[in-house]
């Protein structure tokens, strides 16, 4: 057994680290050492283990008598689950141990700098603002970073993230006030994300910021007991109170002198004018195209950019599989892309998850179309049958103050159709101001005469082939609605105990999370015996049949075939032994009451006990006797208790943890019912469906979700289709009643009694020949009630092509090729498409699925209303203030409690609102998130970097156009024309890999990684390296070699453009529309220009990059030192020292991109031995070449080591308190070892500082 020792300190935070790192191993992969879990131990290991002094704490003993490990990065290391952050070579492995190292030299050290002496563990000798300076530079690389990441290396914690946010527990909570942690405002968002993760939350519990002023649980603890103080330390202070007491007496006549004459206000200085917002005014009328013939304006505008071009798109046919092609069963060598949109409700409007849909279909629909292939994406709405009836029914009675049954059906029909005409098509045009490519002339609506004929068609086969029954069970029944509902329109809220509930129709809140108690006497006992049973919903008890126990329960065993007596009612219950009841909860017996829950009913399928249903649709009370008869069901709930309690039955209530089941459109409490309804067979279809997966035949990624297909498919239960409604599809059956004497009336459970047709015609017909009577003797009513939303949903991808006709769409388009959509619906709509797409036609509705995650807010919390981190994407595309989001919540349904706690949330999160970012960045930070399988926690300032992005892309394309000049021309194909420069070279090379990985990231839909090879190319490759080199390229003489630059320019421009076009459609048809043609035959959009492909762009120059990564890295060195000596407005000269000819000869090459990119004077490559110059600065580029910075006559030598001198001083005098602080008697055993291990720390990074220091020195005595 592998033992872990660690401090119990709450603060230690090394120790901590290890703990987080322990918990990730157990939720992963187990720990990367791959041995067991270790124990956790709260003390130092016994010296008798160790065969050395204790090691400091956390260590790790892996097994008695094996191997030591110590200190919280090693022990870390290998706690943290294999494959997350380990060793390696890959880019993410070496990113997070950059940022380990950063923490363990750079942050702990600082932190422990800033904290401990504001807890009395340190020395307040030191300057406390300088600490906090300190540990601002700290801070400053980690705040830059996370301006564009959730987290330092990837998208989710790795040992990166653990090493800094432990690093930085103490000055959260000791520190950094809420004006600090504005300042730090990414850091502090990263920080509560990390903290907030599960395994943070288990080792750290709640992490309470500090506030400003430390509470008593917060104060410092005892003070280490310092050495002696000598005789120079007490004249030093002797001579500090003296000063002190003169400043005191200076401020104290100052105060005594009249005050001086107010002096004038110096007025404010000018600050630049504000251009304001930037729009797009030129007369366009719609479907027109936009006018970019003027010049550009100065920066990236959304409003300018996203003007005009969504209407031409629609009005020139660029999205409708037709354009280019004289039919969609044109032969495409190419192949056909087909997906339909998850539709959405008809009364919804947009949020997130209908952006992150979006974002990511229309990406992957604008790639494939871009592609040549036949693209088809659907669009469609779907009826919300409950959602809409209930819109349309509370506007009924705002306006009119009628109800739906005084109205009619045919009559509310008719205003939920005038409803729908006004208001239905709102989440079109949203989803048109997301940029949606979508067909819109194939738009389908679930209602329409085409998919209703689908919806009659399918209920009808189904239910000749018996896979449709009628059937009397238990449903989920809304009181207020008065209607079944299905499972996923049921939220599940969790209670801890006794909570008053708001519920519809009650005047007064409901007590649920209580346990009540109550006996049931034994029929015929001598002694008075009773078994006591206990139940959330004591009004039920009028519905108990039976009372069960345990087989094996000896408490029980001497009442086999006994009966207990209802108080209430004139029934006996008998005492019926099942494996169903758990003998450990409460007394091992359990009233059954097979009508109002479904263990009990099944309880009571097994043992044939009578259901005896309790409550009408309405939640009144019937079947029972006054005084509960009629009563509301939890008004009933009162009156039964007080009822137990005057018949002495009554035996106690207690807090019990429970789930309300609550109906996610009227609130109201779900409740059990029996009620005949219709129901899908599943069993067949889901095995089907299941196999489907099996066999490859149905792909569903990301892969982790098949095994929950499996699940559910493996468990499935029949489907309740009934809906006690009136929008939505009739039910195509009809009640059958014969007017002949020979044949008996029917009941409704009776299925014989149940014909269907897809025409009362058909259906008399067969109720005819069902019977033997003739037709005239056949009297028909048809059912009521509707199907469930989700039937009609699951015939969608072939009734939108006019199922069960035949067509050319359905012939071309079914079945489709994906479908893509939140993994939350997976069962609900995924599953029954499945299902009824191989039962219906034979073939699966698509050939594979791919489920994205569900966003979260910044902190990984659900969004919710109550909280104030719902986000609205129009927000985030068109900015808003804070008041305008708290005007939001006014107009919202939250309770008024709800309201200031939710404004306290949007305030945290957007103290300042969300400024405009623009779809194209909102679309692009979508899918930056979208990492297969992980939850998307959705930060508005990483949506806002993308903004930033855009107007890089802005800047660079008007900067390119200026270069390129009026009168240029590109070349007819983009092959190199032979005279490109090395860094013409290169650029080529990087643009290749960034089509490479673009087209193989979409492939296997790896957003992330598209997103991230185009982000890089565009801001790292292209405008911060090639631009730069090409300006004097572009102002130089050669114009053979500016020629060629222009033309390689022209095609990152090109190419760049429409790698983007899929995530950021607006602006890069704005620039694209700017550039010239290669041809005149060129596509008139970008949206349908080919996409680039490996096969285009095939300029792989290993060489020319291992050149310029050469001349990147002196470029870093060089900029380094810069930085050292503050030389940020001098060109210095920089001398390469080189270890080989060949390396030289490479220098020399790249020597003047090092020049335009480092802003150096002369770089020149020495020879091989020969001196380097006096006076200059050393920095390592590579273990080839070293880089000297001419600092002779750029600076005052003199000057330099006076402040070298100075620092060298205070660093000689800190590591000398530390040294002696260390050495003091007690300090191992009284002082925390984490102020220890940051003691220890804090010594190596002065020494170091040190070093650098004398080196420093070293080198400006020279210079004298």
């Amino acid at each position: 057994m592998s033992i872990l020792y660690v401090s119990p300190h709450p603060d230690a935070f090394p120790s901590l680290r290890a703990l987080i790192a322990a918990r990730y191993g157990e939720a992963g992969e187990g720990p990367g050492w791959g041995g067991a879990h270790p124990r956790i131990c709260l003390q130092p290991p016994p010296t008798s283990r160790t065969p050395f002094p204790p090691p400091r704490l956390p260590a790790l003993e892996q097994g008695p008598g094996g191997l030591w490990v110590w200190g919280a990065p090693a022990v870390a290391q290998l706690l943290w689950p294999a494959g997350l952050g380990g060793p390696g070579g890959s880019r993410a492995a070496v990113l997070v141990q950059q940022w380990v190292s950063y923490a363990d030299t750079e942050l702990i050290p600082a932190a422990c700098g800033a904290t401990l002496p504001a807890l009395g563990l340190r020395s307040s000798a030191q300057d406390p603002q300088a600490a906090l300076r300190a540990l601002g530079r700290a801070l400053s690389p980690l705040e830059e970073w996370l301006q564009l990441h959730t987290y330092l290396a990837g998208e989710a914690p790795t040992l990166a993230d653990l090493a800094a946010v432990t690093a930085l527990l103490l000055p959260f909570r000791y520190v950094l006030d809420p004006s600090a942690r504005r300042i730090w405002g990414n850091v502090t968002r990263w920080f509560n994300t990390c903290v907030q993760q599960p395994e943070f939350r288990a080792v750290l519990g709640e992490v309470v910021l500090y506030s400003g002023t430390r509470p008593l649980s917060q104060q410092p603890g005892p003070e280490v007991p310092a050495p002696p103080k000598t005789a120079t330390q007490l004249k030093k202070e002797a001579k500090k109170r003296e000063k002190l007491e003169k400043f005191q007496q200076k401020q104290k006549t100052q105060q005594q002198q009249p005050p001086p004459a107010e002096k004038k206000p110096k007025p404010e200085k000018r600050g630049k004018r504000d251009p304001g917002v930037i729009t797009y005014d030129l007369p366009t009328p719609a479907g027109e195209k936009k006018d970019v013939s003027g010049t550009m304006p100065d920066s990236y505008s959304p409003q300018y950019v996203e003007a005009a071009w969504y209407p031409w798109w629609e009005q020139q046919g660029f999205f409708k599989p037709e354009y280019g092609r004289s039919s969609v069963s044109a032969p495409n060598p190419r192949g056909i892309f087909m997906m339909c949109i998850p539709p959405p409700n008809v009364t919804g409007s947009l949020h997130l998850g209908h952006a992150l849909t979006n974002a990511i279909q229309d990406s992957l629909t604008r790639w494939h179309r871009m592609r040549g292939e036949t693209t088809l994406w659907n669009p469609g709405c779907d009826h919300a049958g409950i959602a809409t009836q209930v819109v349309v029914e509370k506007k009924l009675w705002r306006e009119q103050g009628l109800s739906r049954h005084q109205l009619g059906r045919e009559a509310f029909l008719q205003e939920v159709w005038k409803w729908k005409e006004e208001k239905g098509d709102q989440i079109y045009h949203q989803l048109k101001k997301l940029g949606s490519s979508l067909d819109w002339n194939r738009a389908c609506f679930t209602m329409d005469p085409k998919l209703s004929t689908a919806v009659t068609e399918a209920f009808v086969r189904l239910h000749e082939e018996g896979v449709i029954y009628r059937s009397t069970r238990l449903v989920n029944w809304s009181c207020t609605l008065n209607s079944a509902i299905s499972d996923i329109e049921v939220d599940k809220k969790e209670l801890t105990g006794r909570t008053l509930l708001s519920v519809p129709g009650y005047k007064e809140k409901v007590e649920f999370g209580v346990l009540v108690s109550f006996a049931y006497k034994v029929q015929g006992s001598d002694s008075d015996e009773e078994v006591v049973v206990a139940t959330t919903r004591i009004e039920t008890m009028l519905g108990d049949v039976a009372v069960a126990v345990h087989p094996k329960d000896p408490r029980y065993q001497h009442l086999k075939g006994r009966s207990v007596i209802h108080p209430f009612l004139s029934r006996r219950l008998p005492i019926v032994f099942d494996d169903f009841v758990d003998m450990e909860f409460g007394t091992g017996a359990v009233k059954i009451t097979p009508a109002h829950d479904q263990n009990d009913y099944e309880v009571g399928q097994r043992h044939g006990l009578e259901a005896v249903s309790i409550m009408d649709s309405r939640g009144a009370l019937v079947n029972v006797p006054p005084p509960f008869l009629g009563l509301p069901r939890f008004e009933a709930r009162k009156v039964v208790l007080a009822a137990l309690k005057e018949r002495g039955l009554f035996r106690g209530v207690e807090d019990n943890p429970m789930v309300v089941p609550l109906c996610n459109r009227s609130k109201d409490v779900v409740e059990p019912l029996l009620r005949p309804q219709w129901y899908v067979r599943c069993g067949e279809m889901a095995q089907a469906a299941s196999a489907a997966v099996t066999r490859g035949d149905l792909r569903i990624l990301p892969e982790a979700h098949q095994r929950t297909w499996h699940t559910w498919m493996d468990n499935i239960r029949d489907w309740c289709i009934s809906r006690q409604l009136w929008w939505g599809h009739r039910i195509p059956a009809y009640f059958v009643t014969v007017s002949d004497p020979a044949v008996p009336p029917g009941e409704d459970p009776d299925g014989r009694y149940w014909v269907s047709g897809r025409s009362e015609a058909e259906a008399r017909e067969k109720a005819a020949k069902e019977f033997g009577v003739s037709p005239d003797k056949i009297s028909l009513q048809q059912d009521e009630d509707v199907l469930d939303t989700w039937f009609s949903s699951g015939l969608f991808p072939f009734s939108i092509f006019g199922w069960p006709n035949q067509s050319e769409d359905l012939s071309v388009f079914y079945p489709g090729t994906l479908l893509e959509t939140g993994h939350d619906i997976l069962f609900f709509w995924v599953a029954r498409m499945v299902m009824l797409g191989l039962k219906l036609t034979g073939k699966l509705p698509f050939r594979e699925v791919y489920l994205h995650a569900i966003v979260r807010d910044a902190h990984g919390r659900k969004m919710s209303k109550s909280l104030g981190n719902v986000i609205d994407p129009l927000d985030v595309i068109h900015g808003v203030s804070l008041q305008g989001l708290h005007d939001q919540l006014l107009s919202s349904n939250l309770d008024p409690s709800e309201v200031e706690k939710a404004k306290e949330g949007q305030k945290a999160d957007f103290p300042a609102g969300i400024p405009e970012c623009g779809t194209d960045a909102l679309r692009f930070g979508l899918c930056a998130y979208t990492s297969q399988g992980r939850d998307i926690n959705l930060d508005v300032n990483r949506i806002l970097g993308y903004r930033h992005f855009c107007n890089k892309l802005w800047n660079a394309t008007k900067f390119a156009l200026r270069g390129l000049g009026k009168g240029f021309v590109p070349s007819p194909t983009s092959e190199p024309g032979g005279h490109e420069s090395l860094v013409d070279r290169w650029i080529r090379s990087r643009l290749t890999e960034a089509v490479r990985l673009s087209n193989q990231g979409f492939q296997a839909y790896d957003f992330p990684a598209v997103t991230t090879a185009q982000y890089s190319f565009w801001l790292y490759e292209l405008c911060d390296v090639y631009l730069e080199c090409l300006k004097p390229v572009l102002n130089g003489v050669d114009q053979v070699v500016a020629e060629c630059a222009r033309q390689t320019l022209y095609t990152c421009l090109d190419v760049g453009l429409r790698l983007l076009s899929p995530f950021m459609p607006f602006v890069t048809e704005e620039l694209f529309q700017r550039l010239p043609r290669r041809t005149p035959q060129a596509p008139p959009s970008l949206c349908i220009t080919p996409y680039p492909e490996p096969s285009e762009c095939s300029w792989k120059d290993p060489d020319a990059e291992a050149a310029m990564e050469l001349a990147l890295s002196i470029t870093r060195a060089v900029r380094s030192l810069r930085a050292d000596y503050n030389l940020t407005r001098i060109r210095p000269d920089c001398f390469l020292e080189v270890a080989d000819e060949a390396t030289g000869a490479l220098a020399s090459a790249v020597s003047g991109y090092v020049q335009a990119l480092a802003s150096a004077g002369v770089v020149a490559v020495l020879a091989l031995g020969a001196p380097v110059p006096q006076g200059c600065a050393v920095a390592l580029a590579s273990d080839r070449c070293s880089v000297h910075l001419q600092l002779q006559g750029l600076v005052d030598p003199a000057r330099e080591l006076g402040k070298l001198q100075a620092k060298r001083g205070e660093a000689q005098r800190q590591a000398q308190r530390l040294r002696e602080r260390r050495a003091a008697s007690g300090y191992p055993s009284k002082v925390p070892l984490d102020v220890q291990e940051a003691d220890r720390a804090k010594l190596q990074q002065t020494e170091a500082e040190l070093r650098k220091v004398d080196e420093a020195i070293a080198l400006f005595q020279k210079m004298l």
